[in-house]
């Protein structure tokens, strides 16, 4: 029997996720930006399962469910229309992360997120409905623990983990927050301290944010929980896009979102550098979510392979800090690339340039400012009409 995921936290294990499904299958062209829905768990198994396998070779030891957005008022949200129904989505989903997981020495974590519901202003309970809905596939599927991830607010959030907790499972809890807190203005000590009275073992945050950013975010958490005399584990699941300019809601207030993003993605070797960060904050389960590729997450695993005790099994095909570079088929290059480029202080200490010339190193964030109950958040099953579409539009010109 395979430890569980609070064995292996307890035992001071590290614990590495893997990255950002949407992002990624949306790349290869199984995702739909805009809905962000995860269908292809049901339409393309087998792209989820060679993702799935990217990752696990890269040295994940948590195959994370593919079901964000996977609620079914998501799922019919402003005009989406799917031939599956939610529970066919999840349970597909759930079967291939768990034949993965089998092929190593991997869990199966469940996931729900934030719903469309809360952002509408329904009830505690008709929140709670719709998570519990997603449950009961994860509980027949048994999944070895449950994670509520990417919540804007700590209270939906809290909604969460009082129904995943009621299962007897672990639970994590992963807000989509920086240091300036919710989208509500509660700190990440308080939600962090929120979230564990409320039953999360872990808690943590995920996207919106670099890992850097992130990093932060949940020192501040962990520092609360300490504060408020309680334990947990810590996970981080950030961004592989530097976010030096983001303000309160991260990313997706980016005038690069979600297309243009592609210039800030951080290198193998800005990976290195969280991972070392995340495990010296005392954070031991450490992934990654939009963004992330394999290649990202090997990295974090080469970074903490003398903590681990070994190397995932991609590291065959990539030399350490740049040594596969000494078989180059032309001479002249291995002599430049031996001399120079096959070295750790080389490439720690690059700095990367865009080739973008006419391109500003930072941009200037939207900032909507606008949150659960605001009129532009109400959501509904009808695709969004040029009408309310013309609304903001002319709200942005004059933004």
């Amino acid at each position: 029997i395979r430890p569980g995921i609070l064995e292996r936290l307890d035992a001071g294990e590290i614990v590495i996720g893997d990255g950002g499904f949407v992002f990624a299958l949306e790349k290869r062209g199984y995702v739909k930006a805009g809905p962000w829905t995860p269908e292809a768990a049901a339409e393309h198994p087998e792209a989820v399962r060679q993702l799935h396998r990217e990752f696990l070779r890269a040295g994940a030891n948590v195959m994370q469910t593919f079901t964000f957005y996977a609620s079914d008022d998501k799922l019919e949200n402003r005009g989406n229309k799917l031939t599956f129904t939610g529970a066919q989505i999840n349970e597909a989903a759930c079967d291939l992360a768990r034949e993965v997981a089998n092929e190593g020495d991997a869990l199966v974590a469940g996931g729900v997120s934030q719903t469309p519901s809360y952002l509408s202003c329904k009830s505690e309970a008709e929140v709670k409905a719709i998570f519990k809905k997603q449950l009961d596939v994860f509980i027949k599927k048994n999944v070895d623990f449950l994670i509520a991830e990417y919540f804007e607010h700590v209270e939906e959030a809290v909604w969460a983990v009082e129904v995943l907790k009621e299962t007897g499972k672990p639970v994590a809890a992963s807000l989509c927050i920086g240091p300036e807190g919710d989208m509500h203005g509660v700190s990440p000590a308080e939600c962090a301290v929120k979230l564990v009275k409320a039953g999360a073992q872990i808690v943590g945050v995920n996207c919106h944010f670099d890992p850097m950013t992130c990093v932060k975010a949940v020192k501040m958490m962990k520092e609360g929980v300490e504060k408020a005399g309680l334990k947990a584990h810590y996970m981080v699941q950030p961004l592989a896009y530097h976010t030096p300019d983001c303000s309160c809601q991260g990313f997706i207030d980016l005038p690069e979102f979600p297309f243009g993003l592609e210039p800030r993605i951080l290198t193998r070797w800005d990976m290195h550098k969280y991972a070392r960060e995340a495990y010296n904050a005392g954070i031991h389960f450490i992934g990654g979510c939009c963004g992330f590729e394999p290649y990202h997450i090997r990295a974090v695993a080469e970074e903490l392979a003398l903590e681990r005790g070994f190397l995932p099994a991609a590291s065959e095909k990539h030399g350490n800090w740049g040594a596969g570079l000494e078989m180059h088929t032309k001479p002249w290059y291995t002599c430049l690339f031996v001399c120079f480029r096959a070295r750790r202080d080389y490439w720690e200490n690059l700095k990367p340039a865009s080739g973008r010339p006419t391109c500003p190193s930072m941009s200037v964030p939207d900032g909507w400012g606008v949150t659960k109950g605001h009129a532009d958040l109400m959501q509904q099953k009808e695709a969004t009409s040029q009408d309310q579409l013309k609304q903001l539009f002319d709200r942005s010109k004059s933004h």
